[in-house]
């Protein structure tokens, strides 16, 4: 596959419809018919489909909607984008959960989430309203974050008492710091687009526009951005990026020499050499 985007609106019950958007760039093949786990099926959670809706990699009509269970092929395929087909959890419904139900709940919405920060391409979270608890996890697990000027975003839980379970308390600090992260966290605040930007949580803020999708907009130009370079070397950049900022410098470093490896032997890099060498765009097929 060539490449995916995913869309969440209301994903485990922290977005709300509209509200955010999760956008992964071509990068790299996918095994045909990825989507979130079944295990996320049932009352409280909706099974998620992926969307038809796509984006040509000359640039090409504004992405097409509509629910789908099946993978477009390679070729025909620059951009999906995924989108839950409700609100998801909500804290009334949470509230009716026996303890022994919460735990494993919790978990489900963990494992989703790493499936997402897994995932071999570029991930670009797009902030168009509100991303509070569960949501704004969701966005951290992403490469990339954008938001509206009038998004609203924040780990929230220890207002219920709770702590986050989606990988909070872990991504929060690796993207802001360690002393900010326990700020926003202890205090339950929630911040706008600004000052979002201000912290670094999000790369860009955009004004919202009138069809109330600026940012998922700003992602849609960022991933046609990432779309012409070689797949191969977008994935193993990913990986390299991500594990080598687990270790020390010298363990990044040998991190790094391995993924590199990985790109030499690919028709991709050959095709690139060329393409610069003709000063042509190179016709790069992940292999």
């Amino acid at each position: 596959m060539a490449a995916a985007v995913a869309a969440a609106p209301g994903t485990l019950g922290s977005l709300h419809a509209g509200g955010a958007r999760l956008v992964a760039a071509c990068s790299a093949r996918l095994c045909p018919g990825l989507r979130l786990p079944r295990s996320l099926a049932g009352r409280r959670v909706s099974p998620a489909t992926w969307a038809q809706g796509w984006v040509p990699a000359a640039g090409g009509p504004a992405p097409k909607r509509g629910y789908s269970s099946e993978m477009k092929t390679e070729d025909e395929l620059r951009v999906r984008h995924l989108e839950e087909e409700n609100r998801g959890a909500d804290l009334k419904e949470r509230a009716k959960m026996s303890s022994s139900e919460v735990g494993p709940f919790v978990s489900k919405i963990r494992a989703v989430i790493n499936d997402i920060a897994n995932l071999p391409v570029p991930t670009i979270a797009a902030i168009d309203g509100l991303a509070l608890g569960g949501g704004l996890e969701l966005a951290l697990a992403c490469d990339i974050r954008v938001a509206a000027s009038s998004a609203k975003m924040g780990l929230v839980e220890t207002k219920l008492a709770i702590i986050p379970g989606g990988g909070g308390t872990q991504r929060l600090p690796r993207a802001i710091g360690m002393s900010l992260a326990k700020e926003l966290i202890f205090s339950a605040r929630v911040l706008d687009g600004q000052e979002a930007k201000a912290v670094g949580l999000i790369s860009h803020v955009l004004e919202q526009n009138q069809e109330g999708d600026a940012a998922y907009r700003k992602a849609l130009d960022l991933a046609r951005e990432f779309l012409p370079q070689g797949p191969v070397a977008m994935r193993v950049a990913k990986l390299a990026i991500n594990q080598g900022m687990e270790v020390d410098l010298v363990t990044g470093l040998a991190i790094e020499e391995a993924c590199y490896a990985q790109t030499i032997p690919t028709k991709d890099r050959l095709e690139g050499l060329l393409a610069f060498k003709e000063k042509r765009p190179p016709r790069y097929k992940g292999e």
